[in-house]
């Protein structure tokens, strides 16, 4: 297959003399030999797969590309003139326009919640076993007829079920996509008696939780009296550190008088035994003795370990286990709202799930208030299982940084001060904050930061080099991040920015930060913590690659479900993840080592079809990637990536 491609990139131009040609800046410079042009890099994959021919380039007899989104086309054509014949000045303007729409976030998706789960979908009581009584009563709209429900259900994607061989059970009986692999003759759902065994994921939403807070019937004692003693005086200056001694500030000034914020007796509604970090008058109580004081709070030792950054979307439970697998020390949940939490939503609450293999494993929250982040604080303290809690303080997304939250907290000191305080206050393990550089491109702020984080008892804090206004136009400034090792001390700083070999994370250690976070190195080569950690470049293969693919599928069925919902809701996911992937090229093709994270790929014909198959930039080969796994898409599935960078090209 490598011949065939250096043919067909021969016959293109492509080869020639290596040193003849200068490369092009801020482009991967890949061996002449496996270059080619755009049309014959679709032509190849097209002459060796099997897609139809018409969901190439498919052009309606109106002249639009139909593989532009919709509302894509739709604005494509409000830009053409009445005659269809605009002037020179006019299409330069398009173009302009053209290209600063493909920039950003893909706002122009549908975000339409799919009612197709919906339609001839079995009642929960039969699909659990429990058909005696139905959950919902003579108002269930879901089938009771299995006979019709087998008949309306499409085919099976695969003869074996990931649950059914992994735990023993499948819980999903005749809805799962692959029940021919647990159903008996009469249809019912068989059981491995000698494996079966709970899913050991933890840190669920309890539905009494849930809907306690969904009432609002849960009290914050711990978080009341945090925010009370934050109000009550003045808040030191921005550098605290010789007003407020360490430690003092969570028991409140010798010279107050404490007694009237004594903790009240717990009613039976609120979360976890009542506690706090306020003194209290009367006699020496057994709780007065074994809660945490502020200097006794759990070390965050990870000094020197591979961070596995928070990513949104794509940082979800299953790729941090395919990451955990390759080396990750840490790894932390996605980015999760505070007043979402505090509503008691499932999907956010989703967020916060812990996989038995993260065995350094914290949670982020985003929030522009002193009051939801600590009640929020409080509530998962006491609820889930984690080792550090993280502020999110690096979020540059209009509809966060708007609301007071992100990169916004940079700008609001006294309010960031008070959640920092607060949270540290009703948390009995470490509290950590990430951020940026600052909110404008050539206006630092970090480094006037750190020492008043280190002050209000932050105990890490993860420097992303570049500002909100920056996003990726440019390579992360690792030379402030060097100057904010020395302001952060005593206090561990990580850092975090265009990371993608070993030779980037030994440069980056060498400024003097604690460890290293990774955030896009590792959505393009999950396998770089094992680079970093054995000082080497790895050549791996296509199949390789399509077996850690394989895995994340695996993954995603124990984690989302194997009926029809769990196996989309794992393809989109996988599709996402797909879009980084792309831009990866292998360690045999590239002139030079190593690959950095600026260059974006060009068309090349790798050294096997999967291999150029992986290449592909069109989301209409991801999904026949994801075929590969999980079998045909439904006839109205559609795909269109949060970002416009990574659908159009």
């Amino acid at each position: 297959m490598a011949e065939g491609a250096a043919e067909v990139s021969a016959q293109s131009g492509g080869g020639g003399d290596p040193g003849a040609v200068e490369p092009e800046r801020g482009v991967a410079p890949i061996k002449p030999q496996y270059l080619t042009t755009k049309e014959q890099f679709h032509e190849f994959l097209e002459a060796k797969g099997q897609m139809p021919s018409q969901e190439s380039e498919a052009v309606d007899p109106a002249g639009n590309d139909l593989t532009e989104p919709e509302a894509k086309r739709i604005r494509l054509e409000d830009g053409q003139t009445e005659d269809g014949q605009a002037e020179e000045a006019a299409e330069t303007g398009e173009q302009l326009q053209a290209q600063k729409r493909a920039r950003g976030q893909n706002k122009c998706r549908p975000h339409v919640k799919p009612t197709h789960y919906d339609k001839n979908k079995l009642c929960p009581s039969l699909v659990q076993e429990s058909a005696a009584r139905c959950f919902y009563g003579d108002r269930c709209r879901f089938l009771h007829d299995v006979g019709h429900y087998l008949e309306t259900k499409p085919a099976d994607l695969g003869p074996s079920c990931v649950l059914f061989e992994t735990f023993g059970r499948c819980p999903y009986g005749v809805t799962c996509r692959f029940a021919g692999a647990h159903l008996g003759p009469e249809g019912q759902n068989l059981v491995r008696e000698g494996l079966v065994q709970v899913p050991p994921v933890r840190n669920g939403l309890d539905k009494a939780l849930q809907q306690q807070l969904r009432k609002r019937k849960i009290h914050f004692k711990r978080a009341e009296q945090a925010l009370r003693q934050l109000n009550r005086g003045p808040l030191p200056g921005p550098t605290s550190e010789a007003t407020v001694p360490e430690g003092r500030e969570a028991e409140g000034a010798p010279e107050q008088d404490n007694c009237d914020i004594q903790l009240a007796p717990q009613e039976p509604d609120t979360v976890g035994p009542p506690s706090g970090p306020l003194r209290t008058c009367g006699p020496l109580t057994d709780e007065d003795v074994v809660r945490l004081r502020p200097h006794e709070k759990r070390r965050l030792d990870i000094s020197g370990k591979l961070y596995l950054a928070p990513l949104t979307t794509c940082g979800n439970l299953p790729f941090r286990r395919i990451c955990k697998r390759f080396g990750a020390d840490v790894t932390c949940g996605e980015m999760a709202v505070c007043t979402n939490l505090l509503q008691g939503q499932t999907s956010e609450w989703a967020l916060l799930k812990r996989h038995p293999c993260e065995d350094i494993f914290g949670v982020q929250l985003e929030g522009a208030f002193p009051d939801t982040m600590t009640k929020c604080a409080e509530l998962l303290n006491r609820t889930i299982e984690v080792d550090f809690v993280d502020i999110n303080v690096g979020c540059p997304i209009d509809l966060v940084f708007k609301k007071g939250g992100g990169c916004a907290l940079m700008n609001r000191l006294a309010k960031f001060q008070q959640i920092v305080r607060g949270m540290n206050q009703v948390l009995d393990v470490p509290l950590t904050v990430k951020l940026r550089t600052g909110v404008q491109e050539r206006v630092n702020l970090a480094h006037r930061l750190l020492p008043d984080l280190r002050a209000w008892g932050a105990a890490l804090v993860t420097l992303h080099g570049r500002s909100r206004e920056q996003r990726y136009t440019k390579l992360a400034d690792w030379q402030y991040i060097e100057q904010c090792v020395a302001a952060a001390r005593p206090m561990p700083l990580f850092g975090n920015g265009d990371v993608l070999s070993y030779e980037d994370a030994n440069r980056a250690l060498q400024t003097g930060v604690a460890g290293v976070m990774i955030a896009r190195g590792a959505l393009l080569k999950p396998w770089l913590f094992t680079e970093i950690k054995e000082q080497r470049h790895w050549d791996i293969s296509s199949s390789e690659r399509l077996d850690i693919l394989r895995d994340f599928t695996h993954y995603g069925l124990e984690h989302w479900g194997s009926d029809t919902q769990g196996v989309e809701k794992t393809r989109r996911f996988l599709l996402e993840w797909l879009s980084f992937l792309c831009r990866y090229v292998p360690v045999g093709l590239l002139e030079r080592l190593p690959q950095r994270i600026n260059e974006r790929p060009p068309y090349y014909l790798g050294r096997d079809y999967l291999e150029t198959l992986m290449a592909s930039q069109k989301a209409a080969d991801w999904i026949r990637i994801s075929e590969m796994l999980l079998g045909p898409v439904p006839s109205n599935f559609v795909f269109l990536p949060k970002h416009k960078a990574n659908a159009y090209k």
